[in-house]
């Protein structure tokens, strides 16, 4: 079974050898800045007398055979002799051919006797090194170009312009310096040699150069531990074995990865480190950045494998390259670590409530809020599930601390903004998730309960909003869809429905054959009859506390803008079924289906605009305060394990 192939190569390894690269290949186009920045962190390192190795990114080759290289093979009289062919043969360059070419000119330049450190042949470009000599004998483009017509193109422009910019940067140093240079640039420069054994060629270019998705730390990782060279070779059955069972494993994680739900549960899609095609890096992420339990004891880490994109590669090459034990028990070592911390995601994510404890302290509530770090999460995890919930209980307590109080006022001069509620709402909503699900396991007539999950995925891909329930700003009805959802809703009345001549006159202005009369005549005739007043004793003081909040996604919140509460409501149970509620000509509420509508409306929001807290619901025109209280009681009955209090106003009915 052919086998890509990973190891660090120092540049002078690279000496001698041939390298090929394809038409299917840009043209060399690095700038000044970048030739300046790779000779400057070179540079850097050298100075602060690091040890190890500066590492450059992967270089992905593939072996090219020429046609008749098997009949060449054939025709060696010894082993030493084939090897040595091998050995000579051309490298198709996939992929580093700009770091290639740049270090080529660096070795040139460098070179007392202006010697070619390697072979660099491009399909397109098959004098480049001819060019190469003349650009070190003309410090004018044109006159090179003058010798030769071919010489003018873009390529050679950059590669002569670049040749420049290496000269004048080593223009100052001493020649001791520079040959000190010289010799760490060889010796102590790395490439990730990423040898390509079965994939196409293209197909490979196409996908780190057009497609822009760059090899990951686990692709070379696994080129690493699933070398058949690491394995036993007594028994090579065993050793295809033990290849497939660790490929599967992996290819099962990564899947399982890949499920969003899975993934935003403990991860967040704002999170850089989370955003490789392969989410398993994540994994070795965690076992790189482990100081307490180390796979390997690296003295100066930072300086010995960097803290590039890399830098979990290196570690891991370190850790198969630097161990005493042999590489199958390195490779069973590593895959063990592995597979506990997955195995440590699956259990969480199983289990109702460690999934909703862990993915509310995994889920940041607040701009630029710091969530609580999985490994320290692991840290206290040890398989028992009563001690662990408590120790998230104290975390999650910790979060609210600021919001524990239902009677604190928000959006008042001298008191925080309303957001820092968030963590309060967030976690009302997945506390009723948990009670409910308890309720349906108690439920033995139910046989195998259905669960139901707070969905962190969809949570986290919204941007949410904390919302009025009752619009903190007054509604003046001036806009005509206002007006008509308001006497829609009037038409539920008592008082106004027995009135059949006011009700002509309110259908006549919702039908617009309303002739002369106006909305400011029907409101002077009807707001006598209604029984439901708003009854907010301190409307700017009430409406910013808790009572009167609800999270909801920020396209449905800033696009309703302070609409009265029957139109807010339509709205949440149009986004929830997908669909779009209006008023036809007879007052009746239709519907239609909208592509792309249907949004995730948190359980406590939906309950809200259902008024679901209130049992004896005759008034849904608005949210009053005695719907504000009961749902105020529910969060209170509902968090009180939480710590979560309610201060003086205890004239207030309902209050506990």
């Amino acid at each position: 079974m052919a086998e890509n192939k990973i190891v660090l190569k120092s540049v002078s390894e690279l000496l001698g050898m041939k390298f090929f690269i394809p038409s299917y290949q840009r043209g060399y186009r690095w700038t000044e800045q970048q030739v300046k920045d790779l000779l400057n962190d070179v540079k850097e390192f050298i100075d602060n007398n690091k040890t190890g190795f500066y590492s450059l990114q992967p270089l992905v080759v593939k072996k090219r055979w020429s046609p008749n290289a098997l009949e060449d093979i054939k025709a060696k009289k010894s082993i030493e002799e084939i090897d040595e062919y091998i050995k000579n043969c051309e490298w198709e360059v996939i992929d580093g051919q700009q770091r290639l070419t740049t270090i080529f000119i660096i070795l040139h330049y460098l070179s007392n006797e202006n010697k070619f450190p390697y072979r660099i042949i491009y399909q397109t470009r098959q004098d480049f090194t001819e060019f190469l000599k003349k650009v070190s004998q003309y410090d004018d483009f044109k006159k090179i170009v003058n010798t030769n017509k071919t010489y003018d193109n873009i390529d050679y422009y950059h590669v002569f312009s670049n040749f420049q910019t290496i000269k004048l940067w080593f223009q100052d140093m001493e020649s001791n310096d520079r040959s000190k240079y010289h010799e760490r640039l060889l010796q102590n420069v790395k490439f990730i040699w990423y040898e390509s054994v079965k994939e196409d060629p293209i197909k490979v270019f196409t996908r780190l150069n057009i497609g822009k998705i760059k090899l990951t730390n686990s692709e070379l990782i696994k080129a690493l531990m699933l070398n058949r060279s690491n394995f036993d070779e007594e028994v090579p059955r065993h050793v295809q074995l033990r290849q497939q069972e660790i490929a599967s494993e992996w290819d099962h994680i990564e899947y399982t990865l890949q499920n969003d739900e899975f993934w935003l549960f403990i991860q967040d899609k704002d999170n850089k480190k989370s955003q490789n095609p392969t989410r398993i890096d994540f994994i070795f992420n965690m076992i790189c950045d482990n100081e307490n339990e180390p796979l390997i004891y690296i003295p100066d880490k930072n300086n010995e494998i960097g803290t590039d994109e890399y830098r979990t590669f290196r570690y891991f090459y370190e850790y198969f390259h630097h161990s005493e034990e042999s590489k199958n028990e390195l490779i069973n070592k590593c895959w063990s670590s592995v597979k506990k911390i997955f195995q440590t995601f699956q259990e969480w994510f199983s289990d109702l409530t460690l999934y909703h404890y862990v993915g509310y302290l995994r889920c940041p509530v607040k701009d630029n809020e710091n969530v609580e770090k999985l490994d320290s999460l692991i840290s206290y995890w040890n398989g028992d599930k009563t001690e662990f919930i408590e120790k998230l209980k104290q975390k999650i307590r910790k979060r609210i601390d600021g919001c524990k109080d239902l009677n604190k006022q928000y959006e008042l001069d001298d008191c925080p903004h309303k957001t820092d509620c968030k963590p309060l709402l967030l976690l009302h909503n997945i506390q009723i998730v948990i009670n409910q699900n308890k309720e349906l396991v108690d439920k033995k007539e139910y046989g195998l309960p259905i669960f139901y999950k707070f969905p962190f995925h969809l949570y986290k891909k919204e941007k949410w909003d904390v919302e009025h329930i009752d619009s903190n700003t007054t509604n003046d009805l001036e806009k005509e869809k206002d007006q008509k959802e308001w006497l829609k809703y009037t038409m539920l009345d008592d008082n106004v429905s027995t009135k059949d001549e006011l009700k002509s006159k309110i259908q006549s202005f919702v039908n617009g054959d309303s002739g002369h009369l106006d909305f400011g005549s029907l409101l002077d005739e009807i707001n006598p009859l209604l029984t439901d007043q708003s009854d907010w004793e301190n409307p700017e003081k009430d409406k910013n506390k808790i009572w009167n909040f609800v999270l909801l996604d920020a396209g449905t919140n800033r696009g309703y803008g302070n609409a009265i509460f029957p139109a807010k409501r339509r709205t949440i149970i149009g986004k929830d079924q997908g669909k779009y509620f209006f008023i036809d000509n007879n007052l009746k509420e239709n519907e239609e289906t909208v592509k792309g509508s249907i949004a995730f409306v948190p359980p406590v929001t939906k309950n809200v605009f259902l008024k679901y807290y209130n049992t004896s619901v005759s008034d849904m025109k608005r949210w009053n305060k005695n719907d504000a209280t009961l749902y105020r009681n529910n969060i209170y009955d509902t968090l009180n394990d939480f710590g979560v209090i309610i201060t003086q106003n205890t004239e207030d009915n309902g209050d506990k």
